[in-house]
């Protein structure tokens, strides 16, 4: 049996009968904000917003070579809140992410552990974000494994993120040769697998995306570049806000609607065979979002740029100063505005959205938002040693 998700419509007035597909298991059905919606959407009204995700102690020293990198903030909210992980992957329950953004006031041997490392990276809701100074990533895990017997997405999509950052690390990120990204999400792929095999069997599928920031040697000297790979429903971006202009975006794969492209138990998907990387050349102060479809779902790109610059021009009116660590907590302005807009839109039962757009395209008649987990990485682009 293949098992992949078919995320039930936001607010459906009618269906359309559509054809049998291959691999749907799952039927469109009307979602509701479920009986503990409302508590849980009180508990969690902000948006949870951070800076760089926590990574071990002495990771640190396997640092990219590339004399560029990435000033990183991200923001997340999640439908409903995170379950906590299972042993032997345990992590303390808590709102929106499951576990602490900040570990000082914590032991380590409460932070969720995979072969004896800190699992790196945040989790929102079943999303999982990762953030870093040469790596960015966003895995969107399917939230209907949760009502399977031993089905855990939000396990699966920080997993993968957190064994495709160490394969990109154990590379240096390229070194002074060129990255392969789709190699390391394989890698990660390869270690999910085994790591949530027998005796600690758990069962889920996610899709995945991530931009590398590396570099080119030219005639004009060195040159930041971006790999961004792909696998599903999320999204890369990349936005040059001096013109307000999108240089680049990745686009979504399918199987049929809303059954995105996805790694794990039972999908015939595989990096290799369906991961898609693409190379981009940026310049600095080039902004480069990782995005979940609770985004993309609730705001047309265009949007997502008009908002992202127009919250760092804010930004920048509101602080005279625009040292690195500014800059850092710049991206995180803009990632939790972006968030912000995305959720009122997919609060909103009447709005015009992406989602409704496709649906209608299918023969589906839905109207409003789409009610899902958010979460969105904006990262700039910045040399080594220039001034703010």
């Amino acid at each position: 049996m293949i098992v992949l998700r078919a995320k039930p419509p936001a607010r459906v007035i009618a269906l359309v009968a559509a054809p049998q597909r291959q691999f749907r298991t799952c039927t469109a059905k009307k979602s509701s904000e479920d009986g503990q919606s409302s508590r849980r959407h009180e508990r969690q009204r902000d948006p949870q917003v951070g800076l760089s995700t926590p990574v071990p102690d002495g990771s640190a020293e396997k640092k990219s070579q590339s004399p560029f990198y990435f000033e990183t903030g991200y923001a997340g909210w999640a439908k409903r809140g995170s379950r906590p992980f299972p042993p032997p992957f345990f992590s303390p329950p808590s709102g929106s992410f499951s576990d602490p953004l900040s570990t000082t006031h914590r032991s380590k041997d409460r932070r969720p552990q995979v072969d004896g490392q800190m699992i790196r990276g945040v989790t929102n809701g079943d999303d999982a974000m990762l953030a870093s100074e040469s790596l960015i990533c966003t895995n969107d895990g399917v939230g209907q494994w949760a009502q399977r017997e031993r089905g855990h997405a939000p396990l699966w999509s920080r997993l993968i993120a957190h064994f495709w950052a160490t394969a990109a690390e154990k590379d240096l990120y390229g070194g002074q040769g060129n990255p392969d990204p789709v190699k390391y999400l394989d890698e990660a792929y390869a270690h999910t697998k085994e790591a949530l095999s027998e005796p600690n069997e758990w069962h889920g599928t996610t899709t995945a995306s991530s931009a590398l920031l590396h570099y080119s040697e030219g005639e004009n000297g060195q040159r930041p570049v971006v790999y961004a790979t792909q696998l599903g429903d999320c999204k890369i971006l990349v936005v040059r806000p001096k013109d307000s202009s999108v240089l680049f975006a990745t686009k979504e794969q399918w199987h049929y609607f809303d059954c995105p492209r996805q790694l794990g138990t039972n999908s015939p998907d595989t990096p290799q065979e369906n991961a898609v990387m693409t190379r981009i050349d940026i310049e600095e102060d080039d902004i480069v979002f990782a995005m979940s479809d609770g985004v993309t779902d609730n705001l047309w790109e265009e949007e997502v740029t008009d908002f992202a610059v127009s919250a760092l021009q804010t930004w920048k009116e509101q602080h005279a100063s625009d040292g690195p660590e500014n800059l850092a907590e710049a991206m995180k302005y803009v990632a939790q505005e972006i968030v912000l807009s995305a959720r009122k839109i997919a609060e909103d039962p009447f709005a015009a959205s992406p989602f409704m757009e496709k649906a209608v395209e299918e023969g589906l008649a839905i109207e409003g938002g789409k009610l899902d987990d958010i979460s969105v990485i904006a990262a700039m682009c910045r040399k080594r040693g220039s001034p703010g």
